[in-house]
């Protein structure tokens, strides 16, 4: 049985992830589009962007599949919001539990990093959606707006990046287990 690591990534910051993890690790990666049988490997690690609350080509790649004896599943997913806030990791546990059998989502091992984004080269529909919400955001009064709120409309329009490769240690530390 061989390890495997798949990405979902419209904008890069999956796919490099998985890129560094694939070069740390020896273990090939594979776009979700290209996705392979996975009922020979071991471990399967899924990093995927999320956007407007999903997790890109997670359904795609794991609709009907079922963890067999000896597998292990690594989901990892990759968002602008701070994963270490609370109430970003119960968003983004929604947002699996909604995509994924919960037999799966259970035996899962969850791990959240942070991309980046570039405004310049979003698709008219995502440039266009991250306008409606920090117009709607803005009308928030300040007092009421989250940490996450606020460096939203702080970095509105910019390029920025919160890649962290040392945050994969844990994942790697996972699949080597």
């Amino acid at each position: 049985m061989k390890d495997i690591i798949l990405y979902g990534s419209h904008y890069g910051s999956a796919r490099r992830y998985a890129e560094k993890l694939s070069e740390q690790t020896g273990v090939p990666t594979v776009s979700y589009k290209d996705t392979p049988a996975l009922s020979d490997r071991k471990t399967i690690v899924y990093l995927g962007g999320l956007y407007a609350g999903g997790v890109l080509g997670l359904i795609k790649t794991l609709h009907g599949f079922s963890l067999q004896e000896g597998q292990k599943l690594l989901l990892v997913t990759v968002g602008l919001a701070d994963p270490d806030e609370p109430e970003n990791q119960d968003n983004i546990r929604a947002s699996l539990q909604r995509q994924l059998s919960a037999e799966l989502l259970n035996r899962a091992k969850i791990f959240h990093l942070r991309g980046g984004i570039d405004y310049q080269k979003l698709s008219f529909a995502h440039r266009t959606m991250m306008k409606l919400l920090y117009q709607s955001l803005r009308r928030i009064p300040l007092e009421k707006q989250t940490a996450e709120n606020r460096a939203f409309i702080e970095t509105y329009g910019k390029q920025v990046d919160f890649t962290n490769f040392e945050a994969l240690e844990p994942i790697i530390h996972e699949i080597q287990r």
